[in-house]
């Protein structure tokens, strides 16, 4: 294995250091980067443990450590085969030379190429700024206090969480634009970096999971190595997994191909039957035999089989007998799904679509939509997400205000997808520890906004809320 040495300060990680970075990573098999620590960076603007994390989150990089001692020390110990400097190092003295030819290394110098990955720019949410704008007339409306919200988050731990749905893997791979075409009108790009994400119900059993609770999920995969994806990524997170596999559905897979931080096209392989009779048995013996643990069932749905109108009602059913809190979704954006089929739940998060087709309304105004779904399917509550519009709130039990809205409060959008599994989330288990509607409508609507201020489905952190609330 041939391996590549870089060291630095890196005190802002920008796209000259993401150049560099990829030029060494393709010059060998094994990138590792040392970090000059405090005391031997000449800027003492950010400290040295924020400047490796910024490291340790690019795509290129394998190992990355603090670096306390001169760069020299550690290439004569550890005799990486090559070290890569910038360009700019060519015309001065280079103390490393002498030892890498004592053994057979090389040094270059580079300072990489255009073409480098802007997913890394947005890949540690650690170092986003989610330009968060509070909504103060919404707070001041219903008296919400940040140190209420901050109590509401903490008293997630207390929740015994139920997710079920339709598992989904989602594929960015991110493009370099060439140009047209000579022979067709076709848009030529050239792949730069894929990465996956799980996404659709198990991105929401995720949130649950790193916002504090305990999590039991539930749900159909294939039988492909996404299915091991799936598995040992939800495993890392200590999620109580029941995935059943089905030979006659591969695990749904959807690929998004980007260039300058668009999505050109999306592919989706996937299949929308449903599931077997034998696994629907054994997915409501298994909820039957944990429902009286449980205190909060999410019902996550995009339409490809695994919540079938039979396993929905069952279900229902069994939450009522337990007074457990129930919440859905159904989504409809390449796929057309249902709200109206989850009865009698506490919340439904639909977008404007989502609930005119499931009235087969496409006149009435938001209020009246909202107030045919109560009396189709009885929801207490219903937060119709409207994109930049942010969240309209319609709350059935007429205490204080039937409605009221919250503005999208995110200034920085990269990504809209998952921005509703994350509103439902985190709304829901506010709900399920006794916050008032507005109360966790607002807490949801952060989360949202934390949500599409990166690329991709990052699980949501009970830290990262806590912050925007500090």
């Amino acid at each position: 294995m041939k391996t590549v040495f870089v060291y630095g300060d890196f005190n802002i990680l920008h796209p000259g250091h993401l150049r560099l970075l990829k030029f060494a990573k393709e010059s060998g098999d094994k990138l590792i980067v040392g970090v000059n620590s405090d005391k031997l960076t000449s800027n003492k603007g950010i400290d040295e443990q924020t400047r490796l994390e910024s490291i340790k989150a690019t795509s290129y990089v394998d190992e990355a450590f603090i670096l306390n001692t001169e760069a020299v020390d550690y290439i004569k110990q550890t005799k990486p085969d090559i070290v890569v400097k910038g360009k700019e190092h060519q015309t001065m003295q280079n103390p490393e030379l002498d030892i890498l030819n004592s053994y057979g290394g090389k040094l270059i110098f580079s300072s990489g190429q255009i073409g480098f990955s802007s997913l890394d720019l947005l890949k540690d949410d650690k170092y986003l700024s989610h330009n968060i704008s509070h909504n103060i007339q919404f707070l001041n409306r219903h008296k919400i206090d940040f140190d209420d919200l901050k109590d509401i988050v903490n008293r997630f731990s207390q929740l015994n969480i139920l997710v079920i749905g339709d598992t989904i893997v989602d594929e960015y791979i991110t493009c370099e634009p060439l140009g047209m075409s000579a022979e067709d009108p076709t848009i030529v790009v050239s792949p730069l970096l894929n990465d996956k994400f799980i996404g659709g119900a198990a991105i929401v059993a995720s949130h649950a999971k790193t916002l504090g609770a305990n999590v039991q999920f539930i749900s159909v995969l294939g039988e492909d190595e996404n299915f091991d994806y799936v598995k040992n990524g939800l495993e890392k997170l200590d999620i109580d997994l029941s995935l059943f596999k089905d030979s006659t559905r591969p695990t749904t897979l959807k690929q998004r191909f980007r260039a300058n931080g668009k999505t050109l096209l999306r592919v989706n392989h996937l299949k929308q039957h449903s599931i077997e009779k034998n696994i629907e048995t054994k997915i409501l013996n298994n909820i039957k035999n944990n429902i009286k643990d449980i205190d909060l069932i999410i019902f996550s749905d995009f339409s490809y089989g695994v919540l079938t109108n039979n396993l929905i009602n069952s279900i229902v059913s069994l939450g009522k007998q337990y007074n457990t809190f129930m919440v859905a979704d159904s989504q409809s954006s390449s796929q057309i799904g249902d709200i109206s089929k989850f009865q009698d739940m506490t919340l439904v998060t639909p977008t404007e679509r989502e609930i005119r087709l499931s009235l087969n309304d496409f006149d009435s105004g938001l209020v009246v939509l909202s107030d045919n779904l109560i009396k189709k399917s009885n929801p207490k509550y219903i937060f119709t997400t409207l994109g930049a519009e942010g969240v309209m709130i319609y709350n059935s039990t007429k205490e204080n205000l039937l409605t009221d809205n919250i503005t999208a409060l995110g200034n920085i959008v990269k990504d809209v997808s998952g921005a509703g599994d994350s509103l439902l989330t985190s709304s829901s288990m506010a709900l399920c520890v006794g916050a008032s509607i507005w109360q966790s409508a607002y807490l949801g609507s952060i989360a949202s906004a934390i949500q599409v201020s990166r690329v991709g489905n990052i699980p949501i952190k009970k830290d990262e809320i806590l912050k925007e609330l500090h």
